[in-house]
């Protein structure tokens, strides 16, 4: 049986692959479908659709993850990423777009399965750092990703969805050559969590400990989702940066997050505990929103990103493994199925508000909107963790 070591290495060159591919494809997506000339609605829609299918099958995902295993289902979804970019790749109407986001999004829960296999294979005191990695994972990719669409693009509209699925295809050969089954063998059937859709909202609510992290996390992604989402815009609008310019930011961006999170994420949850870093990481995000909506140099830009970098880097692996301590052994595909289900529903509803608000009231909206949401989610979580223990002892000794 290979060593948790290895495998979580395996595992973050599989997510890794996986999300090269989808770096490749998220940049591009709205400018292909400018040639289709969609209407605003179609446009909304078009951007929404991935997290929509994802907030109706992760937790699908999830469940048959903890009754069937790790790997079967890590093999569907990457071959769900595989056709999704194919589609991409041959597109040739908004029809073909929709089909391929629809596709990609149905079966883009690897990363809940990703996060259950770090649950399986790690001790609770690592793993913030095993969470840490797949968001250096997510880093890496949307550094690597946007990198080779710039290079691609030159050579026609379906070079960057063929490497895409290319980056997925190794994804899958890796998790089917090298990734052991982690599930426990002795883990029983998994009791009835959510199948789909909102139905998860009642498997949070029934799970005392869990509902309140939950509700925590889909305040924090929705304002992630609606910067995130709006960001190009604020770039072009506020310092008249050229697509050129823009990508380097975004590049700039990945480089931080994967630093925070492959970097920092373990040595600070050791020191500190998941509950100071989640605090924190609300705090630190919510001052660098603020910091950058009043900024108008890219001197300022580049000054804050860091902060923001370094709380939402804090923030993510932390809920994510608060939210593995608060679950079953049986229920732990299932829970952080729902948790990255409701980061899906986030993301549709993050952009939709993102543009709305932006559209009203200036392209600095939506970071103060994020930077609110920050603020709520950090005053709503000191008040919940102030009443329970701490799961898992801090180390003081750890780095020693």
């Amino acid at each position: 049986m290979a060593s948790p070591r290895r495998t979580l290495t395996t595992l973050f060159l599989i997510v890794f692959a996986d999300l090269v591919g989808f770096g490749i494809v998220i940049p591009l997506l709205p400018l292909y479908a400018e040639h289709f000339h969609p209407t605003p609605w179609e446009f909304g829609l078009l951007m929404a659709s991935y997290s929509a299918m994802q907030f109706v099958f992760s937790p699908l995902l999830g469940r048959l993850s903890d009754r069937v295993g790790r790997r079967p289902v890590l093999l569907i979804s990457l071959l769900g990423s595989v056709g999704g970019s194919v589609l991409f790749a041959l597109s040739h109407s908004l029809g073909w777009l929709f089909a391929s986001r629809l596709l990609a999004g149905g079966c883009g829960g690897n990363i809940a399965t990703a996060q259950a296999v770090i649950a399986d294979t790690t001790p609770p005191e690592k793993r913030a750092h095993g969470m840490g990695m797949i968001g250096a994972a997510f880093g890496l990719g949307f550094i690597a990703g946007p990198a080779m669409a710039g290079l691609l693009a030159p050579i026609g509209m379906g070079a960057p969805g063929w490497a895409a699925a290319a980056c997925s295809s190794a994804a899958w050969v890796m998790t089917l050559l090298f990734l052991p089954e982690t599930r426990p063998r002795t883990t029983a059937s998994a009791p009835a969590a959510p199948a789909s859709g909102f139905s998860r909202l009642a498997f949070a609510l029934d799970h005392r400990e869990l509902a309140p992290l939950l509700a925590i996390g889909f305040f924090v992604v929705t304002g992630f989702a609606a910067f995130e989402v709006t960001f190009a815009q604020f770039l072009h609008d506020r310092l008249a940066l050229p697509h050129s310019g823009v990508s380097f930011l975004f590049v700039y961006v990945g480089v931080l997050a994967a630093t925070v999170q492959g970097g920092l994420v373990g040595r600070a949850s050791r020191r500190f505990g998941e509950r100071a870093l989640l605090l924190t990481g609300l705090v630190a995000t919510a001052a660098g929103l603020v910091l950058l909506a009043t900024a108008h140099r890219l001197g300022a830009v580049l000054a804050v990103l860091p902060l923001v970098a370094l709380g939402s880097g804090f923030v993510m692996p932390s809920l994510s493994s608060l939210v593995s301590k608060s679950a079953h052994a049986d229920e732990q595909g299932a829970a952080l199925g729902a948790f990255q289900g409701l980061g899906s529903l986030a993301r549709v509803v993050g952009p939709f508000s993102a543009e709305l608000a932006l559209g009203a009231w200036g392209v600095a909206a939506p970071q103060l909107g994020a930077a609110a949401l920050a603020v709520a989610a950090a005053v709503g979580g000191s008040m919940l963790l102030r009443r329970r223990p701490e799961p898992v002892a801090p180390n003081p000794e750890a780095l020693s």
